[in-house]
């Protein structure tokens, strides 16, 4: 006996008309014409469902804290860390549990279902740390929250770095960070590579650093990290971020990068909505938007996704936990616009960066969980140009969201109302 039937789904591969079968929290069968009885079942009219949307980079620590002690005038990656300093001294563990539970809340209802968060480790008091820690055993029935431990101030600059990076995952985070580029000088953004990297083969763990967050074409740590990915085996759980020096780079280096990149199993995230909005501050015209290059890499058989990185903190003032308008910017900026790449931008959101942090039971394939996210369009790319509402959201199986069908919605051609509000049973 089923518990659930989702009928007549458009699935985000494109194929149509196919029937999801739930029991006891997992996928069981995905087929055309499913025959069960005894089964809630919901008939979506030919909608997409999608698997969950995944945040693959996200600063939770400082979510939600926009304003506090003051605005970040300048609009600069410096003067955000600068703030995020003079705001540190001030947090408290409830303050920072309250306004990470409540973005959790945001990110349930937008079919936002993990979220990789680095944590800043350079505070000796360790108190993000803990307060994450904590919200990630709140937020386990409908999120899957994995922490990076984070020297925000640099590994080998900010003193007692080392020793609270090596707490932090004594204490159970779950992934190691860096920020190389913010080092002292290169070689010493070089060395904190070595041993960020050695650590975490030591320890069995997944790397992911704030890489190259620049517009030096110099910065050039993404290729420390691929050698130590590669020297290391470290291939398939290391991960470099946003990576947007890689913007101002010549062609001709990295023609040499991409490939020794693939060759270590080196992932990259790009943040669209931060990189084009931090990133070439210092430029006139032409102004550089600073997004590192998704289709290169793409084509070099890298995998790439979108992160949301921040909202409403010292460095952004938007945001809403809303993965479709990441896609829809790193759409824009990458100029991915062909029906493949479109298709590649959805992924970016979500089964690529669920292989990323290496979810488990990830995806609408039989014996998948069932965390399933039910959209008002009829295709990924339609998903992204709307950024569609989300009908409902399961976890397990079980609704845990939903929110009413959009009025007026266009179709491809344009013309409104070609997807009609639903009454879901």
């Amino acid at each position: 006996m089923l518990d659930l039937i989702v009928r007549h789904c458009t699935l985000p591969d494109g194929r149509q008309n196919i029937d999801i079968g739930v029991q006891a929290g997992r996928i069981v069968a995905v087929e055309a014409a499913l025959k069960a009885q005894g089964a809630e079942e919901i008939d979506t009219g030919g909608l997409l469902v999608s698997p969950p949307f995944v945040d693959s980079h996200f600063h939770m620590d400082s979510t939600l804290s926009y304003g506090l002690p003051r605005v970040n005038e300048s609009g600069t990656l410096l003067e955000g860390i600068a703030l995020w300093g003079e705001l540190k001294p001030l947090l408290t563990q409830d303050a920072i549990v309250e306004r990470a539970l409540a973005y959790c809340d945001w990110a349930a209802a937008r079919g936002l279902l993990a979220i990789r968060s680095h944590v800043d480790v350079c505070d000796p008091r360790l108190l993000a740390t803990e307060a994450l820690l904590h919200v990630r055993e709140r937020v386990r029935p409908y999120i899957d929250l994995q922490l990076v431990a984070f020297p925000q101030d640099g590994v080998l600059r900010a003193k007692g770095a080392q020793e609270n990076l090596v707490r932090a995952l004594d204490m159970g985070v779950d992934v190691v960070g860096g920020i190389p580029h913010f080092e002292r000088t290169m070689h010493d953004g070089a060395e904190s590579v070595r041993w960020l990297c050695e650590l975490a083969a030591e320890r069995g763990l997944r790397v992911d650093m704030h890489c190259d967050e620049s517009d030096d074409p110099l910065s050039r740590h993404i290729e420390s990290l691929a050698f130590e990915s590669q020297r290391l085996g470290l291939q398939g759980r290391v991960n470099g971020s946003h990576l947007t020096s890689m913007h101002s780079m010549d062609n001709y280096y990295v023609s040499k990068l991409l490939p020794l990149m693939r060759e270590a199993g080196v992932s990259a995230i790009a943040n669209p909505l931060i990189n084009i909005t931090l990133q070439g501050r210092h430029d006139t015209y032409p102004k550089r938007r600073g997004m590192t290059r998704v289709p290169e890499m793409l084509a070099a058989g890298i995998d790439v996704a979108f992160g949301q990185d921040c909202c409403m903190d010292p460095w952004y003032s938007l945001g809403s936990g809303d993965m479709l308008e990441v896609a829809h910017m790193g759409l824009h900026v990458g100029q991915m616009t062909s029906q493949n790449a479109m298709r590649q931008c959805f992924d970016a959101v979500t089964v690529t960066p669920a292989k990323i942090l290496g979810l488990e039971g990830y995806g609408l394939q039989v014996g998948c969980h069932a965390d399933m996210v039910l959209l008002q369009a009829r295709s990924a790319s339609e998903a992204i140009r709307l950024r569609s509402t989300r009908l409902k959201v399961w976890k397990r199986g079980v609704v845990i969201a939903s929110t009413p069908a959009a009025d007026a919605a266009l179709n491809i051609t344009g013309r409104p109302g070609s997807v009609s509000p639903l009454a879901l049973r």
